[in-house]
């Protein structure tokens, strides 16, 4: 009889500890945010250059959303280039992650589509593409605030990115902080002309002996210098791809075009800041970051750029870590969890 209580209770004990886990289980999965995906006809990217205006975001919302009738602060997430709005289930895992360890107060996110015929807007208007930048910082903003139940101000506004992105976020709080109050840039790229897109760069030979879209989408850097061109010194009377580069070459000999190269610094931040340094003080917070072990433009271009704006006095963060271009963003020991989204907890604006 003892024999049978002693088993009968394990047997109970064990199942009870099944509830009990099952439950809690349950409760987690159920505390966790949720992902709305929306479309938006977008005014702003009409164009001439065979984009489509009609853009899908993918919106992180946090958990209770729908039953807390609170409102919350937004982060305006930008992707990197040949990205487009997905919110993967790692990500969203990451983003859930950030609530329920305390780096964050429950935040929405936002990505939305900018990928292009050419795999990358780089957030800039364009006679050409469209205008991205005013769709991102106006129409975005505007549909944000209309569809969900944001913080409608500046100052619970922030705007973060990688690579591409990191470019965009950077340039566009920068032009905007009447819009973004917080600014953080994961290894943002094409601050200033240096090595990989820099004059002497082989990228600009490769292109020339490129000559239809399928050859150009084989290649990495060339594709990446016709998104940037389309964007930045479009040309419609210049086909197959319609813009202008700023170097060229006759055999060996490096030919510069004066009027483009000045069209692409006036896009490029390391260039713009000077003009804007009045803007980005009326931001609250900078952040840029890159790894140590990136491609060799980045340490080197995202240094230039915080030097310039320790020169004009301009307050931000600048932080080298361990790792390259892509290992430690979206993970468990990465930028977004341990860094950004903290950063955004001190510096965004809570209900």
């Amino acid at each position: 009889m003892k024999s049978f209580r002693k088993r009968h209770g394990s047997s109970m004990l064990f199942v009870t500890m099944l509830m009990v886990f099952g439950t809690s289980a349950s409760f987690a999965q159920s505390t966790g945010g949720t992902i709305a995906s929306r479309m938006i006809d977008s005014k702003a990217l009409q164009n001439p250059g065979a984009e489509n205006p009609r853009r899908k975001i993918s919106v992180y919302l946090p958990p209770q959303y729908d039953q807390s009738g609170k409102r919350y602060p937004v982060i305006y997430y930008l992707h990197g280039f040949m990205g487009t709005d997905t919110i993967s289930p790692n990500m969203k895992a990451i983003l859930d992650q950030g609530i329920s360890a305390g780096k964050i107060r429950p935040y929405i996110l936002v990505i939305a589509n900018q990928y292009t015929l050419y795999e990358g807007s780089f957030y800039s208007n364009s006679s050409l593409t469209g205008n991205w930048d005013d769709f991102t910082a106006n129409e975005l903003v505007a549909f944000m605030d209309n569809n969900f139940r944001t913080i409608a101000r500046r100052e619970s506004r922030g705007i973060a990115g990688h690579s591409m992105g990191g470019y965009g976020a950077f340039k566009i709080g920068m032009l905007h902080p009447e819009v973004f109050s917080s600014v953080y840039a994961l290894s943002p790229g094409l601050l200033a002309f240096v090595k990989e897109f820099g004059p002497n760069s082989p990228s600009y030979r490769e292109l020339q002996n490129i000559k239809t879209q399928e050859e150009l989408k084989r290649s990495y850097y060339p594709k990446v210098l016709v998104a940037v061109a389309r964007a930045w010194s479009p040309n419609p009377a210049k086909p197959p791809f319609y813009c202008d580069l700023p170097f060229t070459y006759e055999g060996e000999k490096l030919v510069v075009n004066q009027a483009v190269l000045e069209k692409w610094e006036q896009n490029m931040p390391v260039y713009m800041v000077d003009q804007y340094s009045d803007k980005l003080r009326k931001l609250t917070a900078i952040k840029m970051d890159w790894g140590r072990n990136d491609a060799p433009r980045f340490p080197i271009q995202i240094g230039m750029l915080s030097q310039r704006l320790e020169n004009l006095g301009i307050n931000h963060f600048a932080e080298e870590y361990i790792g390259d271009h892509g290992n430690k963003i979206w993970s468990k020991d990465g930028r977004v969890l341990h860094d950004l989204l903290p950063f955004f907890n001190d510096y965004l604006g809570f209900e």
